[in-house]
């Protein structure tokens, strides 16, 4: 995610980091390389391209922004909606850490650790990534045989929610707890557990393929086609007009592409790492145990990649630990 002090006007203009201009710069180039050469041969009358009617791309520009416009719009409400599960997340978090108090010391810490552990599988699983498991080992403070063990669930957050159940219930037999605090405590897990299902839903479920084709082809071929309609009136300013209309198109075709998978690690996708670190930090913190550093943004940009090794690979396509 980039994150940036409010820019002044000029900074915004000439942005380069962080924008669609590089992902649409190829096919831009293109269109304005055709609208060039058909607005200089229409100038200096060498050859006249038939000028087709602006009704028909008035009308074609008009459907076009529209479906564009509904392509954005569910993209975005996709982006926004992760955002709030790992809101709920970061809540969720700090709602154990106050209410495990009331558990012996051992048996808190080690619910805590199992909540440090499903922030980071969640990530791993949400990005087909593998944990590094020398970072992860010494932030949740997980032993060799438990992380091996975590590996080779098909789930892994799942698993680690039923390790928290089950502290919960050990605490409740051992009379540690009422089963008025149990009930309490339990809803937090459940919390975990629809937060993992809203964001597995998004993941697994992404925009239906034929409307984001179909959408994309008609971008392409209306920019394309669109300095045949300007050029013999605009003449050599043809590439002036046609790069900003096709800017626009192609930029929110682009954009509605990268924010439909809020869990990637494009520029504008969530900053899931610093989102994980933030829950390692506010919870290492309250048991007095060493906090890892905060993930700091790198040319206004808070993505920061993890190490993955090679020979932890995801089996399948659903994530399956090895």
């Amino acid at each position: 995610m980039i994150v940036r002090d409010q820019p002044s006007i000029f900074k915004v203009l000439f942005s380069w980091r962080g924008t669609i201009l590089p992902k649409v710069l190829p096919p831009l180039g293109v269109v304005m390389l055709v609208s060039a050469i058909i607005g200089i041969l229409s100038y200096v009358g060498y050859f006249h391209f038939p000028e087709l009617p602006l009704v028909g791309f008035t009308l074609i520009g008009v459907v076009l922004s529209i479906f564009l416009g509904f392509k954005n719009s569910a993209c975005y409400d996709r982006w926004w909606e992760a955002r709030k599960l790992w809101g709920i997340l970061i809540a969720n978090s700090r709602h154990f850490d106050r209410d495990c108090r009331i558990l012996t010391q051992g048996r808190r810490e080690r619910v805590i650790q199992h909540v440090i552990v499903f922030a980071n599988v969640l990530r791993d699983r949400l990005r087909h990534q593998t944990a590094n498991p020398t970072e992860l080992v010494e932030t949740s403070g997980l032993s060799q045989n438990a992380l091996t063990q975590l590996y080779q669930q098909a789930n892994a957050p799942q698993y680690t929610l039923s390790l928290i159940q089950w502290e919960l219930m050990q605490a409740l037999k051992e009379g540690e707890i009422s089963d008025i605090v149990y009930a309490q405590l339990n809803q937090h897990v459940a919390d975990l557990s629809v937060v993992q299902t809203g964001c597995d839903r998004i993941a697994t479920t992404p925009l239906p393929f034929a409307y984001s084709v179909l959408l994309n082809r008609t971008v392409y071929f209306f920019c394309l086609i669109l300095p045949f309609s300007l050029g013999s009136t605009l003449g050599i300013f043809t590439p002036l007009l046609v790069g900003v209309l096709a800017y626009t198109f192609l930029g929110l075709d682009a954009l509605s592409s990268e924010i439909e998978e809020p869990f990637g690690t494009q520029s504008n996708d969530l900053p899931l790492d610093s989102m994980v670190r933030t829950i390692e930090i506010e919870l290492l913190g309250t048991l007095g145990k060493p906090t890892p550093p905060p993930i700091q943004a790198q040319d206004n940009n808070l993505l920061s990649s993890r190490a993955c090794l090679p020979s932890l690979r995801l089996h399948s396509s659903w994530r399956r630990w090895e």
